[in-house]
């Protein structure tokens, strides 16, 4: 991509435009878990279902502005909201510091926002949604072209994630008969492949699987 501007003001532009689609993941993270559309009805308060003003709905300033709390009816709003629109702001900054204004820019501030996405999904409503995972897989294989990853490299990545987290889900069902593995888990392991290449999905799991170790021995440790 020819770089056609400071690195500075794509720096900024690029947080704005984070923060803004920080703003767009609230809703999403709220929505797709409750199967409702993302664009219609446009964002509202909780507690009275006042449609929210496009001034009171700017990224940080609003909340900001607002205390907190809806105009109408005072309800409170989450701090979550803020939080996610400056880290989407912030992460995007980093983005564009970190790779400039090249084609593998383009990738990364796909793949961001969709595992802070994820993540919060997974926290609030313990699943991870097919209309994220599935639509990733063809999108990390189309990335390939524009990041070193190649194209082979990314469509067996997208399998080894696959086939790994299913294995590892089938042995656990079969030792103990319990299923402790979800199907959204297998496919969000595909999507990983699909975008960080098969070592680099490989690398991911056994890291997961350290860490959570490491969090379990901690937490036994505490209970005692």
């Amino acid at each position: 991509m020819i770089q056609t501007m400071p690195q500075w003001f794509a720096i900024i532009s690029s947080a704005a435009f984070g923060a803004c689609l920080g703003s767009f993941l609230n809703v999403c993270i709220y929505r797709i878990p409750r199967k409702l559309s993302v664009v219609f009805p446009p964002s509202q308060c909780p507690g009275c279902d006042t449609r929210i003003a496009p001034y009171d709905n700017v990224p940080l300033f609003g909340w900001l502005w607002l205390r907190g709390k809806c105009r109408t009816c005072k309800t409170r709003i989450s701090p979550r909201y803020p939080i996610v629109e400056l880290l989407t702001g912030v992460l995007f900054a980093f983005l564009a510091w970190h790779y400039g204004l090249t084609w593998e820019l383009l990738p990364a501030m796909y793949f961001g926002p969709v595992m802070l996405m994820i993540t919060l999904i997974d926290f609030d409503a313990y699943i991870i949604p097919d209309v994220i995972t599935l639509s990733g897989v063809p999108l990390g294989i189309a990335a390939s072209f524009l990041t070193p990853i190649t194209l082979m490299d990314s469509i067996v990545g997208a399998a080894v994630g696959f086939v790994v987290l299913y294995a590892i889900g089938w042995g656990y069902l079969k030792s103990t008969g319990t299923d402790g593995m979800g199907g959204g888990d297998i496919k969000f392991a595909a999507m990983l492949g699909a975008f960080l290449g098969w070592q680099g999905v490989l690398l991911t799991i056994f890291a997961a699987a350290a860490f959570g170790s490491i969090a379990g021995v901690l937490v036994m440790a505490v209970r005692g």
